[in-house]
């Protein structure tokens, strides 16, 4: 049972907000060196190589593979890894990192709607007009460029990330319904799952990669280790101690580190309706979130 949030569970939600935060950042380095898939792939293997490695050393079980577990991993693996990490990598190298780390705020507010239909939580009042402030704000987000498709490639790329914020949101119900099974553990299986389909993939459109200049090889190491393996145990350990509904704090931090790293470290240019989308966001996540953050903040 959650107790109490302590010190050390705050700092390992700040923590976990600005890796995961300044994920899009090392995404967007990466890139300068490598292509979208070799990034995507070489992050998914590595993360898949460090989680294992983790499981084995605390002596995590594997699932009993029947084949509604196998399906739930395949596909769950696919949606959750493979797309989204690949959908990023190729929007990133056409819009700024801030908008991936924005985007990726709306995921919870597409998981509400996802999970009325498909399992038995049922949107309330309060969650409808905190999903509809969210969708004003993805919408805020894209402009009025959406409308320019066929004139650039930034327009397919705002698409590329909104369609991996979905990915994640599928993938989030799915694993609701998935059997029972140790969460480092499924981490694991699902970077495995990820890279075997990002393999063939990169290797088809981008062939074998080659080392490239320092800066982009050690994002690419940093990607598959930190925001993967460390974060993720980071996730459990905090999980277990104060609970899930204090993990949802992290949705409130990422887009903002995100956008902090994005202007001083990258010098991106933010345009205001990326603050304006951002707003909308962040309330509408207040307003479904609402009896969670008392829950959290009236503890005592």
């Amino acid at each position: 049972m959650a107790t109490q949030p302590t010190l050390q569970n705050w700092l390992s939600i700040l923590a976990l907000g600005l890796i995961w935060g300044g994920t899009f950042m090392v995404v967007s380095i990466a890139l300068r060196g490598y292509g979208p898939l070799t990034v995507a792939c070489a992050r998914t293997t590595l993360g898949a190589v460090a989680l294992l490695a983790l499981m084995r050393a605390m002596h995590r079980p594997m699932p009993v593979f029947d084949t509604r577990m196998i399906k739930y991993l395949v596909v769950i693996g696919l949606l959750n890894t493979a797309l989204p990490f690949a959908l990023l990598s190729w929007g990133q190298q056409y819009v700024p990192s801030a908008f991936a780390g924005i985007s990726m705020a709306a995921l919870p507010l597409f998981v509400l709607p996802l999970a009325h239909i498909f399992t038995d939580e049922k949107l309330t009042t309060r969650n409808l007009v905190g999903v509809g402030l969210g969708f004003m704000g993805a919408v805020v987000l894209i402009g009025p460029s959406v409308l320019k498709i066929g004139t650039g490639m930034a327009p397919l790329g705002q698409i590329a990330c909104i369609l991996a914020t979905i990915s994640y949101a599928i993938s989030s119900i799915m694993t609701r319904r998935c059997p029972p099974i140790d969460s480092i553990t499924m981490a694991a299986l699902l970077l495995v799952v990820g890279a075997s389909a990002l393999m063939p993939a990169m290797l088809v459109f981008e062939g074998i990669p080659h080392i490239s200049d320092r800066t982009s090889t050690i994002a690419i190491i940093f990607l598959g280790f930190v925001p993967t393996a460390f974060a993720a145990l980071l996730r459990v350990t905090t999980i277990r101690s104060a609970g899930a509904v204090f993990m949802t704090l992290v949705n409130y931090q990422v887009p903002v580190w995100s956008m902090i790293f994005g202007a001083f470290v990258l010098s991106e240019v933010l345009p205001i309706r990326f603050f304006a989308a951002l707003a909308l966001i962040m309330i509408g996540l207040m307003i479904s979130q609402w009896t969670s953050l008392k829950r959290i903040f009236g503890r005592n």
